[in-house]
């Protein structure tokens, strides 16, 4: 392995000091270069090949996520991906395929990404590179579709507009066109469909029961067969829901077997 040549990118400048700094001090590293933004992030890896970048995942207009996907595995660095919130840190990101630091991090945790960087820019596998930055890559589409899963729903109480927590509600019913969201012993009716809803509502959280019922799978207690292969749901709050016959893959994951 020759000296590396280093990318920081963070839209903090302070960050991407703590970061330069350390770099430094590493007689391995010859050259650190600095973004504060996506955009040169992007010009600057497909002009200048870094061998090394840490990449902010959250920044404004153009996120790290978005910068590695329009990189591509085939030309995608060793990345180490900074943030400042533990939920980004997917399982992925353990694999020797790349690794993150979450803020604020401590001296000690930074010398053991580094030189687990070093280990990844000291293989001569390419295929193996390649195929793990696909992983990367991979893991990092998943992150975005989350991010784009609704957290707070908007919803109209009297003559304002109230956000009502997703994880807060038990399940939602359907009228029409109208979804009523049972959040404990509230009721809150939205104008939108159950299709429009359930698109935008995580499935690893939410499951379509019924085609009139969308349920929070963290809030179902017990699972009973009916009748005609139908099964009867019971939640939390006692509410039972029959669960529609069609509904057999969701029925498969929500009592933990494989689909298919």
């Amino acid at each position: 392995m020759g000296r590396i040549r280093a990318l920081v990118v963070d839209d903090e400048p302070i960050a991407r000091l703590a970061i330069v700094r350390l770099l430094k001090e590493d007689a391995d590293v010859d050259r650190v270069d600095e973004c504060g933004d996506g955009a040169s992030a992007l010009k600057a890896i497909r002009q200048s090949a870094p061998d090394l970048v840490f990449l902010d995942i959250q920044m404004p207009a153009m996120t790290g996520i978005d910068v590695a996907a329009q990189i591509g595995p085939e030309r995608l660095p060793a990345t180490v991906f900074v943030t400042a919130y533990e939920r980004y840190a997917v399982r992925a990101f353990e694999a020797n395929a790349v690794d993150y630091l979450i803020k604020p991090f401590s001296r000690e945790r930074f010398l053991v990404t580094l030189a687990r960087a070093k280990r990844r820019l000291a293989s001569s596998d390419g295929a193996l590179e390649q195929a793990a930055s696909a992983q990367v890559l991979r893991a990092l589409n998943e992150l975005r579709r989350e991010q784009d899963y609704l957290e707070r729903i908007p919803v109209p109480v009297d003559e304002h507009l109230a956000f009502v927590d997703v994880r807060d509600i038990d399940w939602i019913e359907a009228n029409r066109n109208i979804a009523r969201l049972h959040v404990g012993k509230q009721v809150h009716e939205l104008r939108e469909t159950m299709t429009a809803l359930e698109s935008r509502l995580n499935p690893k959280h939410f499951a379509r029961v019924h085609r009139s019922a969308i349920v929070n799978v963290s809030r179902i207690k017990a699972i009973h067969p009916w009748f005609n292969g139908h099964h009867v749901l019971v939640l939390t709050t006692g509410q039972q829901l029959r669960m529609s016959r069609y509904q057999h893959e969701t029925f498969l994951k929500l009592t933990g077997r494989r689909v298919g």
